[in-house]
């Protein structure tokens, strides 16, 4: 490619000259623009030419990404929106492609209401383990949404996504392993398509860039516009005429902010080339000079508000999130005006949301980024954008009591002890280490400060050396204050679960409850007299009086007195409950462990208690209920120990591999 070609001079036209090679005499003289360029260098000022090579055109389906890439849009041309995302998946590692396809298959997503169906291209019900498990040695996974503009008349979607990825194999000259499913849980149906990241030689899948972001959705329009015919005059009208009135950013306003000059607009000069158009667009600039982002300075002459795009994506965004809390609300049967909507903001410091979860879904479902509907206390319903979960988590169901904060990027203190005992060390720890700078260090003290290695591991933060010890540097805790920067971006609020019960199960509840916690701190203001916070006010009266009755408290001079240690009395009574339940059922007897006890056994299961969770944890002959960890989970059915602390319980699967490692 000549140099011309590469950094865009068209200055010249190519006339090729009869001559031998390298007779400079047949040469054409230099053009003005290269001329400008030598009389600059020999100046001092030499021209910084940057490359035009972008990559988009390496890998497979290149050329038909460059072809669709330079050409437009033809007229009668049916729109199919074409959202793309790469994930690279860890070696060995399919937690997330399991999430994935469990979320593309969840309740209520079919025209029926019934859970989605994986299907690929031979068989409407694919295999997704089977799937999953093939996916387990690529490097990465593509991730397409595919929704056409008009898919509300397409009677099934399982065809027209066959075709696309026939189509597909066809441009990418590779036999494709993919599955997908349809949801029609939203105004516009569309697709969820999964692709291996392997072609049938078994190499890695590289699709250009310019096929992804151009020629998958040429190819999608182009089948839609077969099956649905093209699209007439009267439809585009109708569908423009929709856009006018949006309180969004719309098609009709990148038209207008691509054909200003410096935030001015002048349409009539265009007006004659389709008339139809330049009336939408009209009507456009009338509705933004409504909204305040438009204003008609003399006739025809339109100045835009700089900020036009920004204002009204968030618009867009408000406008969405409303609809989305007052679908919750209707789906739980709760009646509240939507002038008691709020979005709760992560990036106000400070702010504390206590609530019960009346919905929750995914705010982007190409990125999975959750969000939740809370009922709050103070009489407001609240949206709030909790970010992407890990593969093993999941938001707490409708009616769990929650409160959440913002997230802050901040250093921990386990980060200075382990920084402390890394500068020690040469930038090594390890437990060894750690018990040597401070001999007096609990087990379960050490333990939280290796889990916290563990996870700042799995960013790719730290290492871990084959003997076990940890690589965190000298500079660690640099790197510990961008490893919480990176979860603050990835999950910006903070959720802790209050209560998992309902709370119209507590004010009776045998257990240490929320409401019991809430009376001992005396929090009872900012409970809003209407909403959920008169229920919880209700609550409160009630679990008052049942604690009287219980012998819990007592009532002097007009003030209630809680008995000496409650919280643990409440706590036994369930658990003594609950285990002579087990007890009957399995025959086993029932331990109670203390502090300083060692305890081992088979992790069976999870309970979920008025007082919290628990892990239930069974040996030959007996078992014990102890607070329930996340890291248990990847234990179950298998042997653990672990001993009691003043802290906690430091956890251990098997006689030495402890769960974090």
């Amino acid at each position: 490619m000549g140099a011309r070609a590469m950094y865009g001079v068209d200055d010249d036209e190519l006339e090729p000259k009869l001559g031998r090679i390298g007779n400079r005499k047949a040469r054409k003289p230099a053009g003005y623009l290269r001329r400008v360029r030598q009389v600059a260098e020999r100046t001092g000022h030499r021209a910084h030419r940057e490359s035009n090579f972008s990559g988009g055109r390496i890998g497979r389906g290149y050329a038909q990404g460059a072809v669709f890439a330079g050409g437009g849009r033809s007229k009668g041309q049916r729109r199919v929106v074409v959202k793309a995302r790469i994930v690279r998946i860890k070696a060995g590692d399919t937690g997330a492609v399991r999430a994935h396809l469990r979320y593309v298959q969840r309740d209520g997503v079919t025209r029926t209401g019934e859970p989605g169906r994986l299907y690929d291209a031979a068989n409407d019900r694919a295999d997704g383990k089977a799937f999953t498990e093939r996916s387990a040695a690529d490097r990465h996974q593509f991730r397409f949404i595919v929704a056409p503009e008009d898919s509300a008349e397409l009677a099934d979607l399982k065809p027209f996504i066959r075709d696309l990825m026939r189509q597909m194999e066809s441009d990418l000259d590779t036999r494709l392993e993919w599955v997908a499913a349809d949801h029609f849980n939203t105004g516009h149906p569309h697709s969820h398509v999964v692709l291996r990241g392997k072609d049938e030689a078994g190499h890695d899948l590289v699709i250009a860039r310019d096929y992804i972001a151009h020629g998958l959705r040429a190819r999608a329009s182009d089948l839609v516009t077969r099956e649905l015919g093209p699209e007439t005059e009267i439809e585009a009208a109708r569908k423009l005429q929709q856009k006018v009135t949006a309180e969004r950013f719309t098609r009709l306003d990148r038209a207008i902010l691509r054909d200003a000059l410096d935030g001015v607009l002048e349409p009539a000069a265009k007006a004659a080339r389709d008339p139809v158009w330049h009336t939408m667009r009209m009507g456009r600039l009338r509705m933004l000079e409504r909204m305040g982002l438009a204003a008609e300075d003399d006739p025809g002459r339109w100045r835009l508000d700089p900020e036009l795009e920004p204002k009204l994506r968030r618009m867009g965004e408000r406008g969405d999130i409303i609809k989305t809390m007052h679908r919750e609300l209707s789906a739980a049967g709760i009646s509240r005006a939507a002038g008691s909507y709020a979005i709760f903001d992560p990036r106000s410091e400070g702010q504390r949301l206590i609530g019960r979860v009346i919905g929750e879904g995914f705010a982007d479902e190409l990125t999975e980024r959750r969000y939740v509907v809370i009922d709050g206390v103070d009489g407001r319903t609240h949206y709030a954008e909790v970010g992407a979960l890990g593969a093993n988590e999941e938001l707490p169901a409708r009616s769990t009591i929650l409160e959440l904060r913002p997230r802050s990027a901040e250093r921990r203190p386990v980060d200075r002890t382990i920084a402390e005992v890394a500068a020690a060390n040469a930038g090594l720890y390890s437990e060894r280490l750690h018990r040597e700078l401070d001999p007096q260090a609990s087990a379960e003290y050490i333990g939280t400060h290796v889990r916290r290695l563990e996870a700042m591991r799995r960013q790719g933060t730290v290492s871990r050396l084959a003997d076990g010890d940890w690589k965190v540097g000298e500079d660690y805790l640099d790197r510990a204050l961008r490893y919480e920067e990176q979860q603050r971006s990835r999950n910006p609020i903070c959720v802790a679960v209050l209560s998992w019960r309902r709370l119209e199960e507590l004010p009776q509840a045998v257990g240490a409850t929320w409401l019991d916690r809430k009376l001992l701190a005396k929090e009872s203001e900012g409970l809003a007299p209407t909403g959920f916070g008169a229920e919880v006010e209700t609550a409160l009266r009630a679990r008052r009086q049942w604690l009287i009755e219980q012998g819990l408290a007592r009532e002097e001079g007009g003030r209630v007195r809680y008995a000496r240690n409650m919280l643990h009395t409440l706590e036994e009574r369930e658990l003594a409950r609950t285990a002579a339940d087990i007890s009957a059922r399995t025959g086993l007897e029932y331990r109670n462990v203390r502090s300083g006890d060692s305890l081992g056994g088979v992790y069976k299961r999870m309970l979920t208690l008025n007082s919290g969770r628990y892990a239930l944890i069974e040996q030959s002959r007996e078992f014990v209920l102890v607070p329930w960890r996340p890291v248990l989970e990847r234990a179950r059915g298998q042997v653990v120990s672990g001993s009691v602390g003043g802290d906690g319980i430091s956890w251990s699967i098997g006689l030495k591999r402890g769960i974090g490692r």
